[in-house]
C-alpha cells in the first residue's frame, strides 16, 4: 500500500505516488528555498503517475519512472503498486538549439520522446510573470524543432496569495510565526477576489501559446497549457480556485490531460496503424492490485483507464 506522506518522504528524490490534492497541498505549504525544486517535485510525480493510471502509458516509458509494475497475460494488463521500481530525475531531450532537461517525458522505443510535460511553480513576484514568456516560448520551439511530433504540455501552478493575508501579516508580530509577510509584488488575489493584473496578462499570453494540433503547425505553440491558481489559506490550502481561469478558458486544468491524450493518439496511434503495437495506450484490468486500497494507491482524483471503458 502507498506510504504515508510526511516531511521525510517529501525529501526523497525518486518518484512517489501523488494525487492532485497531495501535490498541490505540498506546493502550497512548502517553506524552503524554491531553488531546490522541492516545492514542485510532487507535481512532477503527480503528472508521471497520472500518465500511467489515467493515460495508460507503461511506467517503463516514463521519466521519472512511477512506482508501478505491469504484468500482461492473455492481452490483459494488470497494474500493481511497487515503490522499489520508481526512479527520479529528468530526461534530457535533444533540442534544435540545445539539449533540455524536461520534467516528465514519455519515450517510445524506436520512436523517441512522444509526450512531455514541463511544470512551473510560481510562488511570488507575479508582476514579473510575463518576463518569463521568452524562456517559455524558447523551450517549446527548441524541442519542436527536433521533434515536431512531440506532444508537449506546460503546466503552471501559482500560489494564490490573497490581499487579506498581507493585512493579517502586518498586524501580527513577525516573531510569532503566525503568518508569512508578503510584499505587494507577491499578492496574487485582490481583496475583491479577482487576480492581479500581472496574472491576467500572463493568462492572456499563455492563451496564445496553446492549441497546437498538427506537426506542421507553429512549433512555438504547446499542444496543451494549464494554469492553476492554488489556494493558500485555511482548510482550502492546496485546492484549486475555480473562478480563474474562467470556465471557457483553454487553460483550465481539467482540459489539460485529455488534450494531451487526444493529440498523442492522433499522431502515434490513428495516423500510424502499423506502429499500434508499440504506441497504443494500455487499459488496466479492473482487478489490478493498484486499485485495491489495501494493496495499492489511494486518493485517485481522476478516472483510471480501465479495460472495458469506451
Amino acid at each position: 500500500m502507498t506510504p504515508d506522506i510526511d516531511a521525510a518522504d517529501s525529501d526523497r528524490r525518486v518518484c512517489q505516488w501523488r494525487s492532485q490534492a497531495n501535490a498541490l497541498k505540498e506546493f502550497a505549504s512548502f517553506v524552503g528555498k524554491t531553488e531546490s525544486a522541492a516545492h514542485i517535485k510532487p507535481l512532477h510525480w503527480y503528472v508521471a503517475c497520472r500518465l500511467v493510471v489515467e493515460g495508460g502509458f507503461h511506467p517503463d516509458d516514463i521519466v521519472p519512472r512511477p512506482p508501478f509494475a505491469v504484468s500482461t497475460r492473455k492481452n490483459e494488463s494488470t497494474l500493481s503498486y511497487d515503490a522499489a521500481l520508481a526512479t527520479g530525475g529528468e530526461r534530457t531531450i535533444l533540442g534544435g538549439l540545445k539539449t533540455k532537461n524536461v520534467d516528465v517525458v514519455v519515450t517510445k522505443d524506436g520512436i523517441g520522446p512522444v509526450l512531455a510535460v514541463s511544470c512551473k511553480g510560481v510562488t511570488k513576484a507575479f508582476r514579473n510573470l510575463t518576463n518569463r514568456m521568452e524562456e517559455t516560448i524558447g523551450e517549446c520551439t527548441n524541442l519542436h524543432i527536433t521533434y515536431p511530433g512531440l506532444v508537449l504540455g506546460y503546466l503552471v501552478a501559482i500560489r494564490a496569495n490573497r490581499m487579506i493575508e498581507k493585512a493579517v501579516s502586518e498586524s501580527v508580530p513577525e516573531e510569532s510565526g503566525a503568518a508569512v509577510k508578503l510584499a505587494a509584488n507577491d499578492i496574487a488575489i485582490r481583496k475583491g477576489g479577482e487576480p492581479v493584473e500581472g496574472i491576467i496578462k500572463f493568462h492572456a499570453a499563455l492563451r496564445e501559446l496553446t492549441g497546437r494540433r498538427g506537426i506542421r503547425n507553429d512549433i512555438s505553440r504547446y499542444e496543451a497549457v494549464a494554469l492553476a491558481m492554488v489556494d493558500m489559506i485555511g482548510k482550502g490550502m492546496g485546492t484549486i480556485i475555480s473562478t480563474f481561469p474562467a470556465a471557457d478558458s483553454p487553460l483550465r486544468l481539467e482540459k489539460f490531460f485529455n488534450t494531451l491524450y487526444l493529440r498523442y493518439d492522433e499522431r502515434y496511434v490513428y495516423s500510424a496503424p502499423t506502429l499500434k503495437a508499440v504506441t497504443e495506450r494500455l487499459h488496466w484490468s479492473r482487478l489490478s492490485p493498484a486499485f485495491d486500497p489495501a494493496k495499492g494507491i489511494s486518493g485517485i482524483d481522476y478516472d483510471a483507464r480501465l479495460a472495458g471503458d469506451v
